[in-house]
This record gives structure tokens, sequence and C-alpha cells, in this order.
């Protein structure tokens, strides 16, 4: 076991090391070309930039040629890199309270074993991500370096960004795994004394945990491209970080789902074997399928989630770089894009304090509780501070733009996105809800 442990911090030592390689080598290439804003004959009027090709080819206008607020966006963009170091912070804050939480000796064991386990099975798919990544360079050289014939740096450069896309979906889908089976054996030594509201909390928190750390993590690397990479590289940059984290989410999302199957049915057949419970801790395979429920419950949609929110991110930007043809206007979409993007930060944290105080103050004491209803209750009180915050902050940065009536539609076209993430679960109830009619003839 010792000797895991050191494969791991050994194995973390060289991603980190890697991904600050990566970034010292990106800032290094990138002095040649003009940082934005630094362009000493600007022209009164800015001239609308024609795009060819694809992502790769992107050039990202100057975010300080824009004011909102009184200040450039670059300025306010730098502030957003504040709030994902808050956000960064509070994910590490929850990780340590779950932590120091009191746990039975034998769950953290056991608990321990389960993340051992896990770990052995990430370090597998490193080396496994590894080697794919070794066919993906192959064709990203082929197909950008001679298809294409870009200049060997901006090929160098997408591969760069490729491993920090697959280190951003590794490295979060490790941290998953380390709170949960945290927050496992806390959850069930909890359980022992016969109140419901810590076994809803922690869990909950973990959650958050994950995805605070998540969100933050991708909003950095991404507001790092926008403001400190020059802008005729910032395409290279967005594109190799795309294709790293959908191959490092799409390798974890399958393997976990498949690694999880076969841990269960292995679990069920040592049971018909021996003639013991599934769940029997004489069962070997109790362990593999705990570590397969990680795999695919926790590795893979960590990393999917990490995935979804770059690729999107990046979609957009090469969405208003390609469709708007107005330097101007292309500035202040990519701002308020992203200032977006950070205003929703601000409304999970500020909306998951508020509903903690409120199932505390219901719950606390409570010997019988509804276990959906704090979480329900976060998803509206979460999509309604958004909603509200995001009609507040477009009418602050976009007043003018285009008829004057932008603001408010791009705000509710986001709605739509919000509300839909708080309807559907509800829809969802009708078949999963123990208090449904549909589950309750099912049952009867």
């Amino acid at each position: 076991m010792r000797a895991i442990r050191k494969r791991g911090r050994q194995a973390a030592l060289w991603i980190g090391a890697m991904l600050m390689a990566v970034m010292v080598l990106v800032a290094v290439t990138g002095i040649p070309s003009a940082a934005q804003g630094t362009q000493p004959d600007a022209q009164p009027q800015a001239q609308p930039q024609v795009h060819h090709g694809g992502e790769a080819s992107l050039v990202l206008p100057d975010l300080s040629s824009e004011r909102f607020l009184g200040v450039s966006g670059r300025t306010l963009l730098m502030f957003g890199l504040l709030v994902t170091v808050g956000g960064l912070f509070f994910g590490h804050l929850i990780y340590h309270q779950i932590r120091r939480l009191p746990v039975h000796q034998s769950m953290a064991e056991i608990s321990d074993l389960i993340y051992e386990t896990c770990k052995t099975y990430l370090l597998q798919q490193g080396k496994f991500l590894l080697i794919l990544e070794i066919f993906i360079a192959a064709i990203i050289v082929f197909y950008f370096g001679f298809l294409q014939k870009f200049a060997p740096m901006r090929v160098i450069i997408i591969l760069a960004f490729s491993l920090i896309g697959i280190g951003g979906s590794y490295l979060v889908a490790w941290y998953g795994i380390r709170i949960n089976t945290f927050a496992n054996s806390r959850t069930a030594f909890a359980s022992l004394r016969g109140q419901p509201f810590p076994i809803m909390e922690i869990p909950l928190r973990a959650g958050m945990s994950i995805g605070m750390m998540l969100i933050s993590v991708e909003l950095f690397i991404m507001l790092c491209i926008l403001l400190f990479v020059p802008g005729d590289y910032a395409g290279p940059c967005f594109i190799g970080f795309a294709i790293g984290e959908s191959l490092g989410a799409a390798a974890l999302r399958i393997a976990g789902g498949i690694f999880t199957k076969i841990a269960d049915i292995g679990s069920d057949l040592m049971k018909i074997v021996f003639n013991i419970k599934e769940d029997d801790a004489r069962n070997p395979g109790v362990i593999a399928d705990c570590t397969g429920d990680n795999a695919g419950d926790s590795v893979g949609p960590s990393a999917d989630g990490f995935e979804t929110y770059g690729v999107t991110g990046v979609a957009l930007i090469s969405f208003i770089l390609l469709a708007v043809p107005q330097t101007q206007v292309q500035v202040q979409l990519l701002v308020w894009m992203f200032v977006m993007r950070i205003v929703m930060v601000i409304a999970s944290a500020l909306s998951f304090n508020i509903n903690s105080v409120i199932a505390k103050f219901r719950y606390a004491g409570a010997t019988k509780m509804n276990f959906k209803a704090p979480l329900t209750l976060l998803v509206w009180l979460t999509s309604i501070v958004s909603v509200v915050l995001t009609y507040v902050a477009s009418w602050l940065l976009i007043p003018a733009l285009g008829d004057g009536a932008i603001w408010w539609k791009l705000s509710s076209v986001i709605t739509c996105g919000t509300l839909a993430g708080a309807i559907i679960p509800e829809l969802v109830k009708i078949f999963t809800s123990t208090e449904s009619t549909h589950v309750k003839e099912v049952v009867t």
C-alpha cells in the first residue's frame, strides 16, 4: 500500500511538473507576438476581422479596447481570475472540513482501502490516456502540420494544450474520488447517531466541493488563455485544450462505466459461487465493486463535467469570432460571456451557503426528514439567484448593444437553460420519487 501511495504521489508530481512546463513553454513562445492591447498604431475605428479555417485559426481581439463599468474588459476579467481562485479556496475548504469530520477507525481503513484501489485504477487510466495521446498527437501533427500547413510552433502549442486538457480532466476526476471516499466513511459513521441531517449534508457538501473545483479550474485556465496568451496564439490554445479534455473525458467516462459493470458482475459471481451475500466482508469482490461504483459514478461524471464546461466555452468563442464581423461587438460579447460564467460561480457559492443555513435550521435536530427537500431547494434557489444576477449583470455590461434589447434577449436565452436544469429533475421525480403515484403503483 505504501508503494501505491508513493507511485500516486510520483504520478501527481509528474503531471503537475508537466503542466507547469507546458505553461512556461507557451509563455516563452508567445513573447515574439505582440501582446493584447499594445499595438502602437491603433486605428480610430476597429476594422472587421475576417477569419478563415477552424478554431485553430481564430485571432482574439484586444479586450482592452472596450470599457465596462468604468474599466477595460481585460481588467474586468482579471477580477474574474480572483473569483476563480476564491472558488478553488471554497472547494478546498469544504474538502478539509469533510476530512476532519469524526470517523470510526475501521470505517476509515475501509474507505482508505477503497481509495487505494481507486488510485491503482486511475494510475492505469493515466497510462492508457498517455498512449491515446500519442495517437492523437500524430493525428494533430498530420492534420495541422501537413494538411493545414501550420507553423511548427502553432502545432506545438496545440499539442501542449491538449496535454493540459487531459491533465485537467484527469486531476479533477482524481480529486472527486479522494473527497468521495472521505465523505463515504464520514457519512456512514454519522448515521450511527440516528440523525438524518448529517447523512444528507455530508454528501451534498462533497458534491459542492467537486463542482466548485471543477468549474473554477476550467474557468481559470480559459481566462489565462484569454488574458495572458497573445491573440494570434489563442486559437491553437483553445482547440488543443478542447481536444485534450474531450479525449480525457471520453476515456474516463467509457472506461469507468465498463469497469463498474465488470466489478459488479464479479461481485455477484462470487456471491453465487461461495453462497455469501454480495456485500459480505468475506466477498473479495466487495472492494472491487465499491471501486467500480467510484469509477463509474465519480471519475466519469467529474471528467465529463469538466469537458462539457470547457468545449461549450470554446464553441461560443468560435461562434462569436466567426459570426460577428465587428471587433467592437466581439469584445463586448466575449467579455459578457465570461462575466456570466464568473457570476454563476458567485451565485452557486452564495446559494449553497444560504441553503445550508436554511437546511440546518429546519433539520438539524429532526429525527425524520425528506432527503430530497434540501437538494431541491438548493437547485431552485441557485436557479433563481442565477437568473436575477444574469439580467442585472447583462444590463450593466451591454445595455446599448445592438438595438438596446440584446442584453435581455441574451439573458433570456441563459434563463431558459437555467430553468431547464431545475425543471427536468422535477419531471424525473414522476418516475423516481417514493412519493409519486406512479412509483407507489409499481411498488404495490
